[in-house]
Parts: structure tokens; sequence; C-alpha cells
């Protein structure tokens, strides 16, 4: 699949879920994407405790948009972002499992990012039936590469 049709297909998919930023992409395209599309930036949304205990993207950026414990809401996380990712880039978001990522692609167009996708299912995905991520769907179950933090 080319870059091309990759962002197409996500931005196809951002106008069906009624998105307010560019569009959504699969684990496998945001990889894709980041192999294949110069300048791209993914970021990292979790929080640091999720980055350190169960794993990172190799090269994501992180800026925490909640952080542990109780989830506190990071006041800084647009100014933080303006300052290490430029607005012309294409950014990925992600986070455990696509709600976070959702959160931080709509601050980030608001703030004038205008190539903003979310990584759909995230880092750890849903629940399997044992309640357990990393299973059913996402980065790690995906098969791709990730580092321990």
């Amino acid at each position: 699949m080319t870059v091309e049709t990759i962002l197409s297909t996500a931005r196809n998919r951002g106008g069906e879920l009624g998105l307010s930023y560019s569009g959504a992409v699969s684990p496998a395209e945001a990889w894709a994407l980041c192999q294949g599309l110069p300048g791209v930036v993914m970021v990292d949304v979790r929080s640091a405790a999720e980055w350190q205990f169960v794993g990172v993207v190799p090269d994501a950026l992180r800026i925490e948009l909640r952080s542990y414990p109780g989830m506190v809401p990071n006041a800084a996380f647009a100014s933080q972002l303006q300052q290490q990712v430029d607005k012309a880039a294409t950014v990925l978001f992600i986070c455990r499992s696509g709600a976070r990522s959702d959160e931080a692609a709509r601050l980030a167009a608001e703030a004038g990012y205008a190539q903003v996708y979310n990584v759909l299912e995230g880092f750890e995905g849903d629940r399997d039936a044992q309640q357990h991520r990393g299973t059913l769907n996402g980065w790690k179950a995906a098969g791709l590469p990730w580092i321990q933090g």
C-alpha cells in the first residue's frame, strides 16, 4: 500500500467517523507511514508510567496528555507539542487504545496542525475475554516494533 493510498483511506475513515482532524490509521498503516513518509512524527500521549512499564514505539516522541496517578490532564500539552513538532509535519498520535490519542489529535487540529491522524486501536488495543490488552488488536498485537520502557 502506498503512502498516498494510506492517507486517502485515513481521510475517508475520518469523514466516516466525523473527525475534526485529518483522519485515522490502523497500526500497520501508521508503521508504513513512519517508514515511507519523510518528516512524519509519531507522538505517544500515554502516561510516563505506561511508557516505563508497558513499552514504547521506537523513535516516537513522548508527550503526556494525562499523567498517572489520577490521569490528571497536562495543561501544557499543546505548548509542549508546538515546541517539539513543526505544524507542517504529518503527526500520528498513539495512546493505549485510541481514545486519548483522539483527544490529542483534536487538540492538535485546534492548535493549527493540518496533517493530524489518530492511530486506531492504540499501543495495546482492546481487552480480550480475560480482560487483557495486547492480544486482540493494537500496535503490539500487530507485531510492530516496540521496546520495553
